[in-house]
């Protein structure tokens, strides 16, 4: 199936070699401004009451919790695989963090990978535990984040339909690249920890609207960590696990592209081209077109939520396929509703954290503003293909008039990016949700637009911890752009 002598080997050999020089700056900056939502999404994530859970968790092993690396937005420190594992459940608990654009029509914008949620705690936890610099981490992240997203998009779209996600099982495959990298592992034993990660892979979509969907790239984060280790200790796996016919791609989708990641790794990187979209609401990015356009409609027309008879919503095939709540009854749920979305946005005119809430979902305007959402599948949208989000919107109104637009990306995708303000800002505003000082976040900000010149990575982590002392005060931000460095998307 495969054109070279070993797809794992090609893999491991570009974990391995790959150094700081080969990323352009460009591309440099596109994963600083991923990695600084990352750890604000962290912040506020570990507020959440899985958080809570997972902390307890913690404490019932008996073991010291003051050494080792830090949960974020706590005052926690644990070993690097718990960690990784709480920070990923944090980074994705508010469904509010990065995603994986597609390049080919069949494989589905939105239903690849969240690519940061897997691919930031391993190698935040592992810089934090051996002291390494932030261009050290900075590099291991870019690689987890490549090998991630282009092993995404080689796999037959069967693996997504079935009903595995993707963040889950992916996702392990690139926290196992990120951890390789900064354990400085070997090409056979980084093939070898491909092997052990893969074989931990899983996640299944059902859990959608659950605690289990964050516990997801949770577990990828902490496997990708036991992976790496365990190679680097003599661990035996097959150095073949992604091509061979027993292995990743036919166990979990049938096959993949061969075409999608043979000599892709690196060219072009994903953060170049096609994309990464950062979300600005913390909804499933398949409400998010949607609800970009709804927004723009009530402010333009000044629609009020008395004037409403019916909103109709028509998307591709696959977008309700996953927005799978049509009545939800708590947050969770909410997320993965686009009746809930574009009812919210009806009656607040903004969609953020205090927004999604059990008390906002189920207060009788919101839950009677949802049973006028009709929802499914489009022929246009349909037509449009898959690796975009068309979402048709038509608003029937109490006085005779229909109101309708048309969107196929929406606000954060390369098409129509957030600027670097926009980003600090939704950043400030987790840290705020998640209890971080003003003082510490704005340090924090400048801390990720410089990433690369930090001696050590601690000098964030530590930051980052509850009840940390305030930094210095931060500089005016010289090393935030005035304008936001573009990648080079689709035509």
């Amino acid at each position: 199936m495969t054109t070279v002598p070993s797809l794992t080997a090609y893999v491991a050999k570009f974990i391995t070699d790959t150094q700081a020089r080969d990323i352009p700056a460009d591309v440099m900056h596109l994963a600083k401004r991923s990695i600084l939502d990352g750890v604000g999404l962290a912040l506020a994530g570990n507020a959440a009451e899985s958080g809570h859970i997972v902390r307890s968790y913690f404490r019932t092993f008996g073991c010291p919790t003051d050494k080792g690396c830090t949960v974020i937005g706590t005052n926690l420190k644990v070993p690097a695989r718990f960690a990784a594992f709480a920070n990923g459940i944090a980074i994705h608990a508010d469904d509010y963090d990065d995603t994986q654009l597609a390049v080919a029509k069949d494989r589905v914008y939105g239903l690849l990978t969240h690519p940061t949620a897997p691919a930031l705690p391993p190698v935040l936890a592992l810089g934090e535990l051996g002291n390494r610099s932030g261009l050290d981490v900075l590099t291991a992240y870019q690689i987890a984040v490549e090998v991630e997203t282009k092993v995404a998009e080689a796999i037959n779209p069967r693996h997504y339909d079935h009903g595995f996600h993707s963040t889950a099982t992916i996702g392990t495959i690139g926290a196992t690249a990120g951890a390789a990298k900064l354990l400085g592992l070997n090409p056979e034993q980084t093939q070898r920890a491909i092997g052990i990660g893969a074989s931990q892979a899983a996640g299944l979509r059902e859990n959608f609207g659950t605690m289990t969907k964050p516990f997801h790239p949770g577990r990828s984060c902490e496997s990708g960590v036991v992976a790496a280790e365990f190679a680097k200790l003599g661990w035996t796996a097959t150095p073949f696990v992604l091509e061979a016919n027993r292995g990743f791609f036919m166990a979990a989708g049938g096959g993949y592209d061969a075409a999608a990641i043979e000599g892709k790794l690196g060219n072009p990187w994903t953060f170049a081209f096609p994309g990464v979209s950062i979300k600005p609401h913390p909804s499933g990015s398949l409400t998010h077109p949607g609800m970009g356009k709804m927004l723009s409609l009530i402010r333009e027309h000044d629609i009020r939520p008395e004037q409403v008879v019916r909103i109709k919503v028509g998307t591709n095939r696959h977008m309700p396929n996953a927005l799978i709540h049509r009545r939800p009854k708590n947050e969770l749920q909410a997320k993965f509703s686009m009746e809930f979305c574009m009812a919210i946005l009806l009656l607040e005119r903004k969609a953020g954290l205090a927004e999604f809430t059990d008390k906002v979902v189920n207060r009788p305007d919101v839950q009677k503003m949802i049973e006028k959402v009709e929802f499914g599948v489009h022929p246009e949208a349909e037509a449009a293909g898959y690796e975009k989000m068309t979402t048709i919107i038509e608003i029937e109104l109490n006085d005779g008039r229909k109101i309708s637009g048309r969107a196929d990306f929406g606000k954060g995708s390369p098409d129509n990016p957030m600027s670097d303000r926009e980003l600090a800002d939704k950043f400030l505003e987790c840290a705020a949700w998640g209890k971080l000082s003003r003082a510490n976040a704005d340090n924090v900000v400048e801390l990720v637009f410089g990433l690369e010149k930090l001696k050590s990575i601690r000098e964030l982590t530590r930051l980052l911890a509850a009840g940390a002392k305030p930094a210095a005060k931060a500089k005016a931000r010289k090393t935030m752009p005035r304008k936001m460095v573009k990648a080079k998307h689709r035509k």
